[in-house]
């Protein structure tokens, strides 16, 4: 809550979220989103996991005309893309070690260089990173730079795993109960205590 409810004028810290799969870290990365002050912009996910690796540093920074082979047309990335809104890096230590260092300087200096650029671009972009590798024994090991960990930490969030939140899977599955019956035009069912 604190986090969504910071003024549009305050330059939103980098936010990590942790858990384990199907916890629902994408769900909080767009409430964050949504109830924030950048709600009107532009939210670009970014699953780090399924994008080739000789393709992430195109696909998050941009190219140039002439960059690589196949490069026939300049390409803004999914940085500029998500231009003063949020992008939501999901699975962020799936990242190369190289562009773990563009992404920090990224984040450093609200700065961006497209593949073959030649100047850097201002970018005003808020980053939320997600993922259910424990980073820091990444950070520890060489596999994660623990620069860019400890940028990212900046607000971090852990969304616990459903067995451990209580009355909170009585009201999930009420809910999807709810839209079934809606959807199906069912009677009006209900969960027995058991």
């Amino acid at each position: 809550r604190r986090l969504a409810t910071l003024p549009a004028d305050t330059t939103p810290p980098t936010v990590l979220v942790t858990g384990e799969t199907g916890t629902g870290k994408g769900l909080v990365a767009r409430v964050l989103h949504y109830a924030g002050a950048r709600r009107d912009r532009p939210f670009i996910e970014v699953n780090c996991a399924a994008i080739p690796e000789q393709l992430v540093e195109s696909e998050l920074f941009g190219h140039e005309r002439g960059a690589f082979t196949d490069a026939k047309t300049g390409r803004p990335g999914l940085f500029q893309a998500a231009d003063r809104g949020t992008l939501f890096l999901d699975e962020v230590g799936c990242l190369p070690l190289a562009i773990q260092v563009k992404l920090l300087k990224a984040i450093e200096e609200k700065t961006i260089r497209t593949v073959g650029g030649r100047t850097d671009r201002q970018i005003d972009v808020q980053i939320v990173a997600a993922t259910n590798s424990h980073l820091d024994e990444m950070a520890q090991t060489g596999t994660f730079r623990e620069d860019l960990y400890y940028r990212l930490r900046v607000a971090p969030l852990e969304v616990p795993p459903l067995r451990e939140r209580g009355d909170d899977v009585v009201l999930l599955a009420e809910t999807f109960l709810a839209e079934l019956v809606q959807r199906y035009r069912s009677p009006v069912r209900r969960f027995t205590a058991d």
